[in-house]
């Protein structure tokens, strides 16, 4: 696995790629693992760890090469280009190193599509076949959100990005949407595999009084919990949370609980100054975040309309598996709008009227919101289910190889 993402991180790519891996793991399978070291979405070298070379062979059968690299602690567009280029130096001699190694697949995650190139060269160099899975198309996002606006500099990434694409073995994504995308890339549509970010199916908790994250915000029996979890970025528009909770300030039982890291928490917290009904928790670790999930009684979706089909948010597959009714920001026709519109309500972007209105209609609407809630939970049991997805991934895994 070639992935700037990886185990511990606990939220995003990293989360996802140290899965599969274990899963490859549990099957009988061997694998490599170069990456950085673990920085997301805080964006800075996690505690313990160091900014430099190192080799963890703690888990049988994984061997994790980790690379340093260049994290600004506020990323804009030319530092994410810095940050990126600096993590595929640093994997150069790695991957040299890896081609004794002799594997059958290297399996490259995007971001960042930098390391294509080294992952087409080594794969042709040792007869291994080349796997890209997109977690995001970091190219059109940065062009979308404002972040690099050069115009030449555009058709020269689109026109890189579409070469390298094409040159994959297999290429998936995590939606319909996103494997479309791929074929309109020029992907040959016999290369293309959905595998969609998964999540573990457990019940839900509906013991409101019991929950532990209700207990600890002191929360009274009768208080509506709307929670956003996750990474805290540009891609997620999180402005738009703190103008539903002033807008709403006037309920004295609803409560805003905002939980994650990233660029745009600072931003985030500035735009809540002075707002009582909001609260800010930090990423919560992994054991805890299904009770998290379950202490809310509305799930906020922000997203920004530049990058509706060029992400698909990971946090979803957790926000309908707890069985609570959702509020999206997404545009008609995309994959979140026609989920959301499944199991709550989906929001045009820009439209904050709606945003704050679909909030408090669900909460004052308890038969409506368990009725969304749970096919929200039936969606994710058919098809996010972590068990299924890592089936098929096994399986194409095992078609790629022949073996």
């Amino acid at each position: 696995m070639y992935s700037l993402n990886y185990a511990p991180e606990l939220t995003g790519v990293g989360k996802y790629s140290g899965e599969l891996v274990e899963t490859l793991r549990e099957h009988g399978g061997e694998a490599a693992v170069v990456t950085a070291q673990p920085y997301y979405p805080g964006w800075r070298i996690f505690d313990g760890f160091r900014n430099r070379y190192a080799i963890d062979r703690t888990r049988p059968g994984i061997t994790v090469y980790r690379c340093p690299l260049y994290v600004p602690a506020r990323p804009s567009g030319i530092k994410r280009l810095i940050h990126h280029a600096s993590f595929v130096a640093a994997t150069l001699p790695v991957m040299a190193r890896l081609l004794l190694w002799r594997p059958d697949v290297i399996w490259m995650v995007e971001p960042s599509l930098m390391c294509a190139p080294i992952a087409l060269v080594a794969g042709r160099l040792v007869g291994a076949k080349c796997w890209l899975h997109v977690q995001d198309y970091e190219v059109d996002a940065a062009f979308g959100l404002g972040l690099v606006k050069s115009a030449w500099l555009k058709r020269l990434a689109l026109g890189a990005e579409r070469w390298l694409m094409r040159r994959f073995d297999v290429v998936s994504s995590i939606s319909t949407k996103m494997v479309e995308r791929a074929k309109t890339k020029g992907v040959d549509s016999r290369k293309l595999v959905t595998l969609p970010n998964w999540v573990d199916i457990a019940e839900p908790r509906n013991d409101r009084l019991g929950n532990r994250y209700r207990k600890e915000l002191g929360l009274a029996a009768g208080t509506k919990v709307c929670l956003y979890a996750g990474n805290m970025g540009q891609k997620q528009g999180l402005e738009v949370l703190a103008d539903a909770a002033r807008r709403l300030a006037r309920r004295a039982d609803i409560c805003f609980v905002f939980c994650g890291e990233g660029s745009g928490r600072p931003a985030l917290v500035e735009h809540c100054a002075g707002l009582r009904n909001v609260t800010f928790l930090p990423l919560q670790p992994a054991h805890t975040f299904a009770e998290l999930l379950d202490c809310a009684d509305v799930h906020l979706l922000p997203q920004r309309a530049s990058v509706a089909d060029l992400v698909m948010p990971s946090k979803l597959a957790g926000m309908l598996a707890s069985g609570r009714p959702i509020v999206a920001i997404a545009e008609e026709g995309t994959d979140v709008c026609t989920v959301a519109s499944q199991c709550g309500v989906a929001v045009a972007p820009g439209d904050r009227d709606a945003f704050a209105a679909a909030i408090e209609a669900l909460i004052d609407e308890p038969e409506l919101a368990s009725r969304c809630g749970m096919r929200g939970r039936q969606y994710a049991i058919a098809n996010l289910d972590r068990r299924h997805v890592m089936e098929r991934f096994v399986n194409s895994l095992v078609q790629l190889c022949g073996s």
